[in-house]
């Protein structure tokens, strides 16, 4: 079992985003023997199925390179731009083919789990020229696994080259006797038969190593319980930041909360374990508005702020408790508390109308309140 530095052992699979920080470090799985297959393959395809048409192409081209310009021989000035020429259709010769190699280069890393581009892994590292690390990276475990599979590929194209080569043997003993068309042809066939071969072996072995080297990776990938810990607390935040965070926050909402205390309208109270503040203006609402609201000790610093700036306060236990259950901060009161709230405003209103020694102050009343509608009992 894999074990940290730690010595925890690591037995959970790697989290996306510790694959993602794999990648963006340029630690990617990687098998050359993919690699290796894909170029080599494609490059025997297509020999084999342009191979008629590069015959021609590179015949002429020798052709014209065994066939000097006479200018050439009587200025040798001129034998520097004749060779750049002859390289340059040289270059044409064989640009498809390295340009199916490059593609196929491609073709790889893709299958493996997609190109990546990486600045980081082109920055030096003095540690990889540290001899003992070299050493201790050579008879490593993955340094003893690359030995193996050199030998497998070697063994693996032993094999098959030497299986064509005792299957053709026959047809290698009868060239000599052949016309030199014949012969050519027959080479040809062999060659292909083997480079083909060759093909089938290293596509076999990439076969085994691609499938190893994604089981490598991610088990170099996997982590610990407590690094997974940490890596949760790096992603959804420490819980005690979080909780201070949340602290911080309702505090400020309590802040704002006080300071529209002092333009409510009224403040319906329990009269003591509950308090709402309300506020209404009929040119820009549809209907009145919970400005504050709190129980206990936040109810009792609700009516101190709204004493001292003289809201009126009105006990309407029922109500206040509804207000408290169902109104939210800055939104609509209920439509079913409209009938009771605007029976409360309109005392309020009356209040601020009377003046003493002009007959009796107004008086409130019962609130009608169904504190506990159907469906919404406690």
């Amino acid at each position: 079992m894999a074990e940290n530095e730690d010595g925890q052992e690591k037995t959970e699979q790697p989290t996306p985003r510790r694959r993602e920080k794999a990648i963006e470090e340029g630690n990617l799985a990687r098998s050359r023997e993919l690699g290796n297959a894909v170029v080599f393959g494609s490059g025997v395809v297509a020999v084999m199925a342009g191979g008629p048409a590069f015959a021609r192409a590179a015949a002429g081209w020798l052709r014209g390179a065994l066939s000097p310009d006479l200018r050439v021989l009587e200025d040798q000035g001129l034998l520097l731009g004749y060779a750049a020429t002859l390289l340059a259709k040289l270059l044409i010769v064989v640009l498809p083919l390295v340009g199916l190699a490059v593609l196929a280069c491609l073709v790889a890393p893709v299958l493996m789990g997609g190109i990546h581009f990486n600045t980081k892994s082109l920055v030096p590292k003095p540690e990889r020229l540290d001899p003992l690390a070299a050493l201790k990276r050579i008879y490593s475990a993955d340094g003893l696994a690359e030995l193996a599979k050199s030998l497998l590929r070697v063994a693996m194209l032993g094999i098959a080259c030497g299986l064509v080569l005792v299957h053709g043997f026959d047809v290698l003993r009868a060239m000599p006797g052949q016309s030199l068309e014949d012969a050519v042809r027959t080479g040809l066939g062999f060659a292909g038969r083997l480079i083909g071969a060759a093909a089938v072996a290293l596509l076999l072995l990439a076969a085994a190593d691609a499938p190893y080297q994604k089981w490598n990776w991610t088990r170099k990938l996997k982590m610990t319980r407590q690094e997974v810990r940490e890596e949760m607390k790096e992603t959804d935040g420490n819980p005690q930041v979080k909780g201070k965070i949340r602290q911080m926050q309702y505090q400020m909402s309590q802040r704002r909360m006080m300071e529209a205390v002092p333009t409510a309208d009224v403040v319906v109270v329990n009269p003591t374990h509950y308090a709402v503040a309300l506020k209404y203006d009929g040119g820009s609402m549809r209907a009145p508005r919970v400005v504050a609201k709190g129980v206990d000790e936040l109810a009792l610093r609700i009516r101190e702020v709204a004493a001292a700036h003289r809201i009126t306060t009105v006990s309407a236990p029922p109500l206040a408790r509804a207000l408290y259950r169902e109104g939210q901060i800055d939104k609509e009161i209920p439509v079913r508390l409209y009938a009771a709230v605007a029976q409360v405003l309109s005392y309020v209103y009356q209040l601020r109308a009377w003046r003493p020694g002009t007959g009796r102050p107004p008086q409130l009343g019962e609130v009608p309140v169904d504190e506990f509608p159907e469906g919404k009992a406690p």
